[in-house]
């Protein structure tokens, strides 16, 4: 997906789990809007070079987004908001194929399930067969490893449990974590989380998909660029 305009800028300072402090190219100080509620540690030190999308709109305490952080591995984008987009975007173009062949699936967004809001849920247009989808965005890589979650998610662990239950209901369905950097070879579940990683193994045990994608990311678009193995717990 191509990405709006972006602007350079330093990163300051986080002040709250939304907000950072960053300094304009002419020295200004502004906030920006954190588009993530990860911890991101690995990527908020001062004096690094991030990306700045311009959002300036009525009732809005901000002016900018943050977008990119400048890594040497490469550029990371930091907004938890794409991995839906991106997925939609690679199925259209049939990147994901055989999983999910162009044209095949009906989509419908953010829908209601029995046991609340999933991403997605596609039906098959010609079986009728439903597949339930919910994307995790990643953005800490350590030695090459994707991992999810950089900090507690009773949310997360939620969302498996209701992806379980759609296998158990007759429908299919799906995790997919998206590494949104270009940097890792695999993906693994954290223990950040401890309980994460069993539940995560419980949900493949009840019948769950689980993939994930590393991506392509530069200062003008955006796209998932290659499955990753996803490395569970024995």
């Amino acid at each position: 997906m191509d990405l709006p305009p972006l602007f350079p800028a330093t990163f300051v300072r986080r002040v709250n789990r939304f907000r950072a402090e960053v300094r304009l190219p002419d020295g200004t100080l502004t906030a920006a809007h954190v588009p993530n509620s990860g911890r991101l540690r690995e990527l908020f030190t001062p004096g690094r070079r991030v990306y700045l999308r311009h959002t300036a709109r009525r009732g809005r305490k901000t002016a900018w987004d943050m977008a990119l952080v400048q890594l040497p591995s490469g550029l990371v984008s930091v907004d938890a908001r794409l991995p839906n987009r991106l997925l939609h975007e690679a199925a259209r173009v049939g990147s994901l194929q055989p999983w999910l062949e162009p044209g095949a699936w009906i989509w419908r967004a953010e829908p209601a399930s029995p046991g609340g809001r999933l991403d997605f849920c596609l039906r098959h247009r010609e079986t009728g067969q439903r597949l339930w989808i919910e994307t995790k965005s990643i953005t800490l890589v350590e030695d090459g490893i994707g991992l999810f979650p950089d900090a507690p998610t009773a949310r997360g662990r939620r969302h498996l449990l209701e992806l379980a239950e759609r296998v158990r209901a007759g429908d299919r369905a799906a995790v997919v974590f998206v590494v949104q950097r270009p940097d890792a070879r695999a993906m693994a579940p954290h223990t950040a989380d401890p309980d994460f990683p069993r539940a995560l193994a419980q949900a493949v045990a009840a019948g769950v998909e689980v993939y994930a994608f590393a991506c392509e990311v530069n200062p003008d678009h955006i796209r998932l660029a290659r499955p990753l193995p996803v490395l569970l717990p024995p």
